[in-house]
């Protein structure tokens, strides 16, 4: 095959992929041993590391053939598209060509479905055993896994594979029966829950025997299309938090819909999701995972959606003005995350500061709080920062003129650089 053909594959396919937000690696400690190539590392995937490096893999198709006609894809079978295909020794050549030129650091395969669920997935399994077994590939490789898959291949793929993924597409069922009639909600739920099963027993074997093969380290992902069909935040939430406890999985990835398609079912062509309620679903989606909010504390039946101007962990303060003032010197952790302005780590500084003495606001400045937030909701061992007596509306009002202005300052900064 000529190298302008693979060209002409590669730039159908890759762009046919870049519908599928379901891409970071993070999780997985694949070793590079016996001289192999590459590491499986934190952050790949047009992502930033902490140090602030960004690490990148090739994010293709397999194919963009599909049986299927789901009113919401670009390769829907009744789209009059250029059609490619991979074969896998091709997958193979470009994902080691392209690591050898540091281009890449690992492979994100997913694929149209040509012929029938086993028959894709066996040459997607193919493509990262390949990469394994022949060309000692230690790089991470994320394989999408085809809905209605045998279980014999879905454990072959977890064996080459660092993470797998089955996309559920649409946050309920009846958005999938109304889009994407032919498919079944339980093809994509009969997988993950092999995948939960197979990754829990693997881990249990690692712990007894050091030399048992990984599988899957970095888990399992999903993804679902937002905006597509009228779904509320509410709903969204709450089915990627049952997910999240009935299938132990590491992300759910919120795709906006991107309207690339004329169809009575789907949304104007013009009416493109805001990419600030994909931004605000990952924000509440962080607060359930990291700091123990449930989904009824951030979006309930009163109030189905985010709101857009404010971020979801302000909107639940505002709306809870009885919590505060809170004493940063004697609130538990669990408190103490609920507070605008207060992360994660910032957070475990305070318990752990505090017991050496009283702290002061220079004190959590330094742990790295954002005090312009964190001052309408806490007390400290002083009043320097204080304000009291405010009401959640008028606490809204002030960070945001407060949030404008220094927008304007940073545009007017990067303005009179040129």
């Amino acid at each position: 095959m000529n190298a302008d053909r693979i060209t002409e594959k590669l730039n159908i396919l890759a762009d046919a992929a870049k519908y599928d937000v379901s891409c970071a690696s993070s999780g997985s400690k694949r070793k590079n041993e016996n001289k192999g190539l590459g590491n499986a590392s934190n952050g790949i995937c047009h992502s930033y590391t902490e140090d602030g490096r960004c690490v990148s893999l090739l994010k293709i198709l397999l194919t963009n053939h599909c049986i299927f006609d789901c009113a919401y894809c670009v390769s829907r079978s009744s789209n009059d598209i250029k059609r490619a295909g991979f074969t896998v020794q091709e997958v193979v050549d470009l994902t080691i060509n392209f690591y050898r030129r540091n281009y890449i650091e690992g492979l994100f395969l997913s694929s149209g479905i040509f012929k029938d669920a086993d028959f894709t997935m066996e040459r997607l399994v193919r493509v990262a055993k390949k990469l394994r077994t022949e060309h000692n590939f230690n790089g991470y490789i994320h394989l999408k896994s085809i809905p209605g898959a045998s279980d014999e291949l879905m454990r072959e793929a977890g064996l080459y594979a660092d993470r797998l993924s089955v996309n559920l597409e649409m946050p309920t069922e009846a958005g999938l029966k109304l889009l994407a009639p032919e498919k079944n909600r339980e093809d994509m739920i009969q997988p993950m829950g092999f995948l939960k099963h197979e990754i829990i027993l693997r881990t249990e074997e690692k712990k007894l025997f050091k030399k048992a093969p990984i599988f899957a380290p970095a888990g399992q992902s999903t993804q679902v299309i937002v905006g597509a069909t009228p779904e509320t935040d509410r709903e969204v939430l709450g089915s990627a938090n049952f997910f999240y406890k009935n299938f132990n999985l590491k992300r759910v990835y919120y795709s906006g819909y991107v309207p690339v398609l004329a169809d009575k079912r789907l949304p104007a062509l013009n009416t493109a999701v805001p990419m600030v309620r994909e931004n605000r679903l990952y924000q509440a989606d962080w607060l359930m995972r990291f700091y123990g909010f449930k989904v009824n504390e951030i979006v309930n039946k009163n109030q189905p959606h985010l709101e857009l101007d404010i971020d979801p962990k302000l909107s639940w303060a505002i709306r809870n003005m009885q919590v505060w003032p809170l004493d940063i010197n004697k609130a538990d952790l669990q408190l103490i995350l609920r507070v605008p302005g207060i992360g994660l780590l910032s957070a475990q500084k305070i318990v752990s500061a505090r017991k050496f003495g009283r702290l002061t606001w220079e004190h959590i400045k330094r742990m790295g709080v954002a005090l312009n937030r964190a001052r309408y909701f806490i007390t400290c061992n002083s009043r320097d920062f204080e304000r009291r007596d405010l009401t959640g509306t008028r606490i809204k009002q002030f960070i945001l003129a407060e949030s404008q202005s220094k927008y304007l300052k940073n545009s007017q900064t990067q303005l009179s650089l040129f």
